[in-house]
């Protein structure tokens, strides 16, 4: 058997336990054919084979997102300005104003989730005023979390809310003394009034949203993603929105794997969803690029319990046990695998209840079901998962809200949220994912980052060293431990004969780089089936060229993706204590008031702030 494809001179990652540090690397046909030393490997070339010398770098099995809204991400990344690791709100109010000046009429500037105000130098959010000074007339919608948005009067105009609009159930639009709405919307218990104002802003024609979907994916494996698993997401309806990466698919350009979940959209029609998704496709219809994964996140809407720590915890309805009770039990019966959105073991546990219920009656007996997230899950809980053959998927939701966590339920309470460790431990199996792109980013060397040092994107310290895990621990969620949640273990996760020829190389060794400097890594070639599909200097040349970006005025022509700081902007670090009135500010987050926009805003200097070096 001849090899398409010798990789040699790389330091191997394999997370082979039999064979963990190869000398070099065979792919034939899209799959690893050897993997071994030099001369081993170098038997399998032909005349034909490609060798390409990696220069030493650190290569990885292929990054696996278990929980991503890739599918709805795509349709709007072309859309979406990214505050993704900006340093400084004084940074991303320039570039909101830039991105203002060149966005056309109806458009929308839209920074929607992966950021929060503790990754500022500033430690705050920014004003109302400041947003409409830096867009007077474009509108503009700033989504935080799951916790509020901040719209410019442009945007309040845009979507029609005034003094006479109605606060919507479980949401709430502040208003000023005179009762008109002050831009900013307020999540109270649940986001539906974030995602209900998004989906008034114009979307992109069906052209724009495939070069939008592959602009994504060209930006996940930039940073190594050779693989997700889609968990639906509000107003993302099937078939509908599916068309573009299916379409994609048949066309042979994807660039990302992706197994699909359904998420019911309709409240108090959840059941009749389900019914009518299993007499269209079964789990596992498709191929390895694109393929149906079963049911959720959302399965009922009485069982969704959104992490907002600014808000106390709510408690689930009391009908939430029959309306998940009937879900579950038809998806049993019909053999779909499921997920669950649960944040708080008080949730976990009235669900448990059912699914135990259900299994008394139609035993699981394999089937794959998950909780997702699962911040407070406790002890008792995790053995209870592991007894119906559940596993949990976890994200990296605290390094992005664990100080509002930390405010309300204590440093003590926030040492182990989610206990990975002990998850592992009890041997429940565990994949990772980032929950992106309306939460925490979508970048997976944050989550990495966030899983080995136990910090906060703002530098808050949360875990203890036992809920810390190590960089090949952590790197087993990120591959291996993911490919379970798609019924795909065995199939990809390591570098190892037979398994799916997906990996990426490394810009810095992930396995020996200081600690803070994990959050900074790339991949500088990723390959998905053994073809390049990205690539970045030495290892350009062998990558497609990029799709040029539509539309022309897009946000991604100004930030091509998660923020990369130059050596003009990263020379001195962003520290300063109140001498220039911009970095003294404090709110109250647990009300979300406002801080006064009278003080000035630093930018180079020239906004009345000398204490920045961009």
């Amino acid at each position: 058997m001849h090899a398409d494809i010798i990789l040699t001179n790389g330091r191997f990652t394999t997370l082979d336990r039999r064979n963990p540090n190869p000398k070099a690397v065979a792919i034939t046909s899209g799959k690893f054919s050897a993997v071994g030393d030099l001369d081993e490997v170098m038997a399998f070339a032909h005349t034909d084979t490609q060798i390409i010398d990696l220069k030493g770098k650190r290569v990885i099995p292929g990054l696996n997102d278990s929980h991503l809204h890739l599918i709805r991400g795509g349709l709007n990344y072309n859309l979406e300005l990214r505050w993704e690791g900006v340093p400084s709100l004084a940074d991303a109010l320039a570039m909101l104003r830039e991105q203002a000046a060149r966005t056309p009429s109806p458009q929308w500037v839209r920074v929607v989730g992966g950021w929060t105000e503790f990754q500022f130098a500033e430690r705050r959010m920014p004003t109302l005023d400041e947003i409409n000074a830096a867009a007077p007339d474009t509108p503009v919608f700033i989504l935080h979390l799951y916790d509020r948005a901040l719209l410019n009067r442009a945007a309040l105009r845009a979507v029609g809310y005034t003094k006479d609009t109605p606060n919507p159930p479980g949401g709430e639009i502040q208003r000023d003394a005179q009762g008109n709405p002050t831009g900013m919307l307020i999540a109270r218990p649940n986001a539906m009034i974030l995602y209900a104002t998004l989906g008034k802003g114009p979307k992109l024609p069906l052209e724009l949203q495939v070069n939008s979907t592959r602009q994504f994916m060209r930006e996940l494996n930039r940073l190594g993603v050779t693989s997700a698993i889609d968990a639906g997401g509000g107003f993302q309806n099937y078939p509908d929105d599916y068309e573009v990466v299916a379409q994609l698919a048949k066309d042979e350009q994807l660039t990302v794997r992706i197994a699909y979940n359904l998420f019911t959209q309709r409240k108090g029609m959840e059941l009749d969803d389900f019914k009518s998704w299993t007499a269209q496709v079964k789990p596992g219809d498709g191929s390895d690029f694109y393929r149906h994964n079963g049911a959720g996140e959302m399965l009922v809407f009485s069982a969704a319990d959104f992490e907002d720590f600014l808000e106390p915890r709510p408690d689930l309805a009391p009908e939430m046990e029959g309306e998940l009770e009937k879900v579950v039990r038809h998806l049993v019966e019909h053999r779909w695998p499921f997920r669950l959105h649960a944040t708080y073991d008080e949730s976990i546990g009235r669900m448990l209840d059912v699914f135990e219920k259900v299994n008394r009656d139609i035993p699981f007996d394999g089937l794959h079901w998950l909780f997702d997230h699962a911040e407070t899950i406790s002890p008792r809980n995790i053995e209870r998962v592991k007894a119906l053959g559940g596993g949990i998927a976890i994200q990296h939701r605290m390094a992005f809200q664990g100080e509002y966590f930390v405010d309300r339920y204590g440093a003590k309470a926030a040492e182990a949220t989610p206990p990975v460790a002990r998850m592992l431990e009890m041997g429940v199996p565990v994949g990772a994912g980032t929950d992106a792109t309306r939460v925490a980013s979508y970048n997976p060397w944050t989550a990495l980052y966030w899983l080995v040092s136990g910090k906060t994107v703002g530098g808050m310290t949360l875990y203890a060293p036992q809920n810390r895990l190590t960089r090949e621990t952590a790197l087993e969620l990120w591959t291996a431990g993911s490919a379970w949640f798609s019924n795909e273990q065995g199939k990809k996760g390591h570098i190892a004969v037979g398994q799916l020829a997906d990996l990426a190389v490394l810009s810095a060794d992930y396995m020996h780089v200081p600690e803070e400097d994990i959050k900074a890594i790339e991949s500088v070639m990723t390959m998905v089936g053994g073809k390049v599909v990205y690539g970045d200097g030495d290892f350009a040349p062998l990558a497609p060229a990029p799709l040029p970006v539509l539309p022309e005025w897009s946000p991604v022509k100004l930030v091509p993706g998660h923020y990369r700081p130059t050596p003009a902007t990263s020379r001195l670090p962003h520290q300063c204590v109140g001498a220039c009135g911009v970095h003294g500010h404090s709110h109250d987050r647990a009300r979300r008031s406002e801080v006064p926009a009278a003080q000035p805003q630093g930018f180079w200097g020239a906004l009345g702030c000398s204490c920045f070096a961009f």
